[in-house]
């Protein structure tokens, strides 16, 4: 793979000079800090957690959103993992969810529309025909309030209105964020509400394990243990089918190079313009447990993803197309992001032979899922 030449630049962020972005940069700001400020006057801070290795994760209370993820390479050096901006004009503005958590839904709903004990309801609309992590702003444009419980835990909760986005009943969310001693970002999640919902909310960090976006993805390496996969159709929407991935590009229950399969002429690539997908993750039984691995070739990292949940949905940044300008200015170009999101499968409320993603009053939902960094 040709390395691009390192970009310099000078962006004064929080008071910090930025001059060598070939790596982005967006930390060594206290916890917390001033952020940004919003259209309406209110203030978005930034905190950092981090553990004695160095590992750092820098977050901010808009959208709770993971705004840079540093961890070492096989050398030793620290480079920032995901995308991202450098203020918070770039997230306020941002379509593509960078780092966010989504919800109340993370993922699509067919044209909007789910029944629960006998009633239909009509969700925002905001791709295409659909329903996309959780409508026009959902949990990714929200305010949260943070609490940072000790420099390597944050906690974030958040308040959702009955009826926000056409979705019923007042849930509370709380997201804490935790940066482990074994050079791991644990992210768990809970959750009540006062009325019969649904709640699906996830990550939507874009990784790129190089350390720099300059370099595409294509040569990570990505193993998944899934059997099975749900097909979609051209909007993207689950058919209800889950399909055995043998004989498929969506097999990557052994190690597999990213952009090997990529290109195909299989039908479901040709609907997602490359891997869009959830996979139906094999030892489902509502524990944590290891189900994908990506490794990057050039700077020896490794991130095994761990997680509670029934699916992963491996996005290949196929809709990234140089119009995002990112961290130190540098465009987001095709397929230089790989996005894990670990979650219910999508369409889940009107598929039903999936599993349930109903939340009741008197109950809890928690899950927890784990990006775990090491190198070789």
């Amino acid at each position: 793979m040709r390395i691009r030449k390192p970009v310099i630049c000078a962006i004064i962020i929080l008071g910090l000079i930025c001059v060598s972005c070939s790596k982005p940069q967006t930390n060594n700001v206290k916890s917390p800090g001033v952020f940004g400020q919003l259209a309406d006057g209110r203030e978005i801070h930034i905190y950092t957690i981090s553990n004695a290795g160095g590992m750092s994760a820098q977050i901010i209370n808009y959208g709770a959103i993971v705004v840079s993820l540093k961890t070492p390479d096989r050398s030793g050096g620290m480079n920032d993992v995901i995308l991202g901006f450098d203020n918070l004009d770039g997230y306020v503005n941002d379509k593509s969810f960078q780092g966010a958590i989504v919800g109340r839904y993370g993922n699509r709903i067919g044209k909007g529309k789910f029944s629960l004990d006998g009633r239909e309801y009509q969700l925002t609309i905001n791709d295409g025909f659909n329903h996309l992590h959780g409508g026009k702003t959902g949990f990714f444009k929200a305010v949260w309030r943070a609490e940072q419980v000790n420099g390597s835990t944050l906690r974030l909760s958040l308040e959702s209105p009955d009826g926000d986005e056409g979705y019923p009943g007042n849930v509370k969310i709380v997201v804490i964020y935790t940066v482990t001693d074994d050079n791991a970002l644990r992210i768990d999640y809970r959750g009540t509400t006062d009325s019969p919902t649904i709640l699906n909310p996830t990550n939507h960090c874009y990784f790129n394990l190089t350390g720099s976006p300059q370099n595409s993805i294509l040569e990570h390496e990505l193993t998944i243990a899934a059997d099975y996969f749900t097909p979609v159709d051209n909007q993207l929407i689950p058919t209800g089918e889950i399909r055995e991935v043998a004989g498929t590009p969506m097999d990557f229950r052994t190690i597999k190079v990213v952009g090997r399969d990529i290109n195909t002429e299989y039908e479901q690539l040709l609907f997602g313009k490359g891997f869009d997908h959830n996979w139906v993750l094999n030892g489902y039984k509502g524990e944590v447990h290891p189900v994908a691995t990506l490794y990057d070739p050039m700077s020896g990292r490794i991130m095994d993803v761990l997680t509670d949940q029934p699916g992963l949905q491996v996005y290949s940044g196929n809709f990234l197309d140089g119009s995002i300008i990112g961290k130190c200015g540098i465009p987001y170009n095709y397929r230089t992001a790989l996005c894990l999101e670990t979650q219910a499968f999508p369409d889940t409320p009107n598929k039903p032979n999936f599993p349930s993603v109903v939340l009741r009053p008197g109950e809890e939902f928690k899950r927890t899922t784990t990006y775990r960094f090491s190198t070789k």
